[in-house]
């Protein structure tokens, strides 16, 4: 129970999940606070949680299945593929929510957390090169600034 608990405490957005697209970069991490929200929502909060992450997704992957078509991005179908999978799924889980059962919310938010991060990393990213390529005729460009280590202060 304890080791579900922690890695339930796992953030779903880190910085490497940026993909140099502002609209998505941004999308993405409120994406990823909605999927924390639901994965940490108390059993009375679960429905509205639930419905604003499907609201967020709905949104974001309309957006982004418009610069697909737009665009003729060659994974477009797959990528699209995976947003109804998603989009499917949840209103399953809204199903079995109404009729009382939590577990598969809660089993779905964690799949969702484990899901965000690939999905991003391997289709929004070609997205977001495809995007700038025929825009801008470049690359996105993503700067990580390093932060020092800061060394404790030991008082003697």
């Amino acid at each position: 129970e304890a080791v579900k608990r922690e890695r339930q405490a796992v953030a779903v957005w880190r910085e490497a999940l940026r993909v140099g697209h502002v609209h998505i970069d941004a999308e993405h991490e409120d994406f990823a606070r909605l999927i924390e929200q639901l994965r940490d929502a108390a059993d009375d909060a679960l429905l509205a949680a639930l419905d604003g992450l499907v609201a967020h997704a709905g949104s974001h992957f309309a957006d982004e299945d418009t610069w697909m078509r737009r665009l003729d991005f060659p994974a477009k179908d797959c990528h699209q593929q995976e947003h109804q999978a998603v989009l499917a799924t949840a209103q399953g889980v809204r199903r079995r929510l109404l009729a009382g059962e939590t577990h598969p919310v809660r089993h779905f938010a964690a799949e969702l957390a484990a899901w965000f991060p690939p999905h991003v990393q391997h289709l929004d990213s070609a997205l977001a090169q495809w995007i700038c390529k025929h825009t801008w005729d470049a690359k996105p460009l993503v700067l990580h600034r390093r932060m020092p280590v800061q060394e404790p202060v030991v008082q003697a």
